[in-house]
């Protein structure tokens, strides 16, 4: 099928909007369309939409769709925060273990990666490369100039400073001694593994700036056993395909990485400051405040 719709002036998907009985003033509604694409405003409109129509809910005002418009953006700004805080715990985890384990360049060595094809370690090689030549921090420059007639590489706890999370947890990947890691965070290696790739799509999510509060996941985190570890399933069972199981595995985690953080606070106080906003869409249970992960 051939799509053949046309693009629209500001004025004309404002008057489009309208038409389909959203309540609001079009000036102000053609300001926000010259500085927030329509599609991606249409993300916050679709859960007003009278389905299959494309009709609003009688009565749904601008004012509601821009709460929730709001509220995932600094959803995103805390979910972040949470993630950098990890990340750099992870990092440090991955590269100090490493670095004890094989040297400073240990990382250059195929050998040390058994779980990683040449392939996926050439190119992660490559990228650590790339990363290298592009940064401009003071450190890579005075390594290159001091050391850099011998050492093409950085050090490991160098390059760990520059590379992505993607990369670290290619690193990870490719061990084959993963417990310490393991044992810091408390939960089986599977699941560790998995969070990992799941984090990664959140943060990549997050830093586009994408839609987040009601998003079913399509990389779902495992959630540990029953059998091993209740918590996770009584008195309320975490699920593993919406923000709320995410944001349950983050404030676990920030309980090791920055157990002084007040994440959890800031998290509850933006749900109160936005209650309208439908937890349940969000995977939150009625009684998620009763599961002993956020006590």
């Amino acid at each position: 099928m051939q799509y053949t719709k046309p693009a629209l002036t500001f004025e004309e998907q404002a008057d489009l909007i309208i038409s389909r009985g959203l309540v609001v003033d079009r000036a102000i509604l053609i300001d926000v369309l010259k500085n927030v694409n329509y599609y991606r405003l249409s993300g916050y409109l679709y859960p007003y939409r009278t389905l299959p129509g494309d009709e609003f809910k009688p009565g749904t005002t601008f004012d509601q769709v821009w709460r929730h418009y709001t509220f995932d953006r600094q959803l995103r700004v805390i979910t972040m925060d949470a993630l950098e805080r990890f990340e750099v715990s992870i990092k440090n985890q991955i590269i100090n273990f490493i670095s004890k384990s094989f040297g400073p360049f240990g990382y250059i060595e195929h050998t040390n990666f058994p779980y990683l094809s040449a392939d996926d370690h050439a190119t992660l090689l490559k990228t650590i490369a790339v990363e290298s030549e592009r940064s401009k921090e003071e450190f890579v420059r005075h390594f290159r100039l001091k050391y850099g007639d011998t050492h093409p590489n950085l050090p490991l706890w160098m390059s760990g400073e520059i590379i992505s999370f993607g990369c670290s947890i290619t690193m990870f990947r490719g061990i084959k001694d993963k417990s310490i890691i393991v044992d810091h965070y408390g939960v089986p290696k599977d699941v560790l593994i998995s969070w990992l790739k799941t984090l990664n799509v959140i943060r990549n999510i997050c830093a586009h700036h994408g839609r987040l509060w009601n998003r079913e996941l399509g990389v779902k985190p495992y959630i540990p056993r029953k059998k091993d570890f209740p918590q996770w399933h009584e008195p309320v069972t975490i699920n593993n395909n919406r923000v709320f199981g995410i944001l349950t595995i983050l404030n676990y985690l920030l309980k090791i990485a920055a157990p002084k953080s007040n994440w959890k606070l800031r998290l509850f106080t933006l749900l109160d400051e936005y209650s309208e906003i439908s937890k349940r869409s969000m995977g939150f249970t009625d009684n998620w405040k009763d599961s002993i992960l956020w006590k």
